[in-house]
């Protein structure tokens, strides 16, 4: 029998999912306790571009640590059929690190009066009826009326829940030393390469001194990845750069009956396989299913949390797979289509928050346009 919690929410997990879901349990009342396996700040393998939904969720919470804002993208089809666009107005990505990034959430929650332990190694989830308990590496135990797991997808949490993922795909990234010519060429611009393999692309994102390259495509091809990475950093003359860090990861989408929460455990972010299908774009579900699941638990309404999602993020993946499957089979057309008028227009108002996938589908030119290529 368990006795009386210590905590209302435990959260586990220290990435922008489990301290937004931190910040808003704690701001809500709770007794909010974070357990995050490392120490802030850490690295963590991450492209770093903000779209306009992060920023707009950010911008309340913290002040976000901006290495560059982006207001041109760069386009080449497997390096070659190269064409550049520039916003109309205002930015359309912010760059961070994501150990800045994820520093500053960490500050912001225990404002907020959350408890963040660090170097807290979570090893098995239990729960009855009225609560949960996470036991801890060192056989230490936390016991909470609600837990919230934010520990990836391979984490105890996902495992626990017991959810399950039908896309998982493999990124490569290096960041690259910046020269002055470099942050020259660079600054306030991305490039995105649609790659060899079919769903597969690469990217250059700048952050003021450094330069993030990366690839991605799906898991089990890690031969092919590798041979893609190195080939697009000799087209861009990137080879010869300082490599500040080498690393890789794999990113998992759920699938589409996959459960969202298991008795008193919620899953967010990653942990719950969140995430746009097709640009593999994380932060943004992060930052909102962790949000709903906080307050969600500080109001002890767990219903509220899978609702949300299920209203509001399953629309956009199913969108987002859709556009993959495109994608995949006409890479060519999805180029051509970024330089028209319209699909820049419906870029920009994705990178700025101002269109979801599924709004993108619903738009009649659009639409008509992807039922001619099937």
């Amino acid at each position: 029998m368990v006795g009386d919690p210590v905590w209302d929410v435990a959260v586990v997990g220290g990435g922008p999912a489990g301290l937004a879901a931190a910040h808003a349990a704690a701001s809500g009342g709770a007794r909010t306790v974070v357990l995050e396996r490392a120490a802030h700040p850490r690295y963590k393998t991450c492209g770093g571009g903000l779209i306009g939904t992060s920023m707009s969720m950010a911008d309340a919470r913290i002040m976000v640590p901006a290495r560059d804002t982006v207001s041109a993208v760069t386009f080449t089809d497997i390096g070659r059929r190269a064409f550049t666009r520039h916003a109309s107005d205002r930015p359309l990505l912010t760059m961070v690190r994501r150990d800045d990034f994820d520093f500053a959430w960490y500050r912001a929650a225990q404002s907020a009066g959350a408890q963040i332990r660090q170097n807290a190694q979570v090893r098995a989830v239990r729960q009855d009826s009225d609560h949960g308990t996470v036991v801890l590496a060192d056989r230490s135990e936390i016991t909470a009326r609600t837990v919230i797991g934010a520990d990836g997808s391979a984490g105890v949490t996902a495992r626990h829940a017991g959810v399950t993922f039908d896309q998982q795909d493999l990124g490569l990234e290096v960041e690259l030393a910046a020269t002055a010519a470099d942050r020259r060429a660079w600054k306030g611009r991305v490039l995105l390469d649609w790659g060899p393999v079919p769903g597969s692309y690469g990217w250059v994102f700048p952050k003021d001194d450094q330069l993030t390259v990366g690839v991605i495509m799906s898991k089990g091809r890690g031969a092919d990845s590798k041979a893609y990475l190195s080939r697009f950093l000799g087209q861009l003359g990137l080879s010869g750069r300082t490599v500040l860090r080498d690393s890789g990861h794999l990113t998992r989408c759920r699938s589409l009956d996959a459960p969202l929460r298991r008795g008193r455990l919620l899953v967010v972010g990653d942990a719950a396989g969140l995430l746009e299908p097709w640009t593999r774009e994380g932060i943004s579900y992060a930052l909102r299913s962790g949000s709903w699941a906080g307050r969600a638990a500080a109001a002890d309404a767990l219903d509220r949390y899978p609702a949300a999602v299920q209203r509001d993020l399953l629309p956009e993946m199913t969108a987002g797979r859709r556009l993959l499957r495109l994608f995949t089979r006409h890479r060519r057309a999805v180029h051509a289509a970024m330089a028209t008028p319209l699909g820049w227009r419906a870029f920009e108002a994705f990178c700025r928050g101002e269109l979801s996938m599924a709004n993108v589908l619903h738009r009649p030119p659009i639409r008509a346009a992807i039922s001619l290529l099937g």
